[in-house]
């Protein structure tokens, strides 16, 4: 059975597509079926996002299809003031890599104590097939600092200017092993919740297979 994770963003192809065939599943992305279409994201939320882009993909695969989606929540900023969904689109213009961490690092020194602010990435996973959609909220906790690591991870800027409290490293910096023990395990309810869909999924599919051969 494949299984579509919908993104154009290489970083989340990265982890979580990689993470997911690990496990077991045939993952494949847009670029692998050839589909060059965007979705626009209209939605408030990342919940919401994350359903449009799994509904639309899903039906132009035509199979299961994954989307996530995130937005950045910041201390200290009033609810006009939040990133939110818009985490790299700043005044109606989208940020390119360089202009995001400088956008952000000002927000730290603005809004932050001691070069630090803290906030969360709110993800919303949506998981569609033909007749059904499935959806997983999850808050991870992010530090921001004040000063930019040298490695910059395409698609994931701000990996740059977080440090990972129990390596005392920026992110873009960790390596797989250190990503283990932390991103892993932060990202653990992510990856159980859609093994546990995708199974129902697969187990689903058997099922009506079977059910055909049988009636043949």
């Amino acid at each position: 059975m494949k299984i579509l994770f919908a993104t154009t963003n290489q970083a989340k192809v990265r982890y979580y597509a990689t993470r997911l065939q690990e496990k077991g599943f045939d993952i494949v992305t847009l670029s692998d079926l050839g589909i060059t279409q965007e979705v626009e994201e209209t939605g408030k939320t990342p919940t919401e996002n994350a359903i449009i882009k799994a509904t639309s993909y899903a039906q132009q695969a035509q199979i299961p299809t994954i989307a996530i989606d995130e937005g950045v929540y910041l201390n200290g900023l009033s609810p006009e003031q939040q990133p939110g969904v818009h985490v790299r689109r700043v005044n109606g213009r989208r940020l390119n890599d360089q202009e995001m961490i400088e956008h952000y690092l000002h927000l730290v020194e603005k809004y932050g104590e001691n070069g630090q602010l803290t906030g969360y990435f709110k993800k919303g996973i949506a998981v569609a097939t033909g007749n059904s959609m499935t959806t997983f909220e999850n808050d991870s906790p992010r530090l921001f600092v004040n000063r930019q690591s040298e490695i910059i991870d395409e698609g994931y800027p701000l990996a740059s200017i977080q440090i990972v409290a129990p390596v005392n490293k920026f992110k873009s910096e960790l390596t797989r092993e250190e990503e283990a023990i932390t991103m892993d395990i932060e990202q653990q309810p992510i990856f159980d919740f859609l093994s546990q869909v995708l199974e129902e999924i697969r187990e689903s599919i058997e099922t009506v297979q079977k059910e055909k051969s049988q009636s043949d």
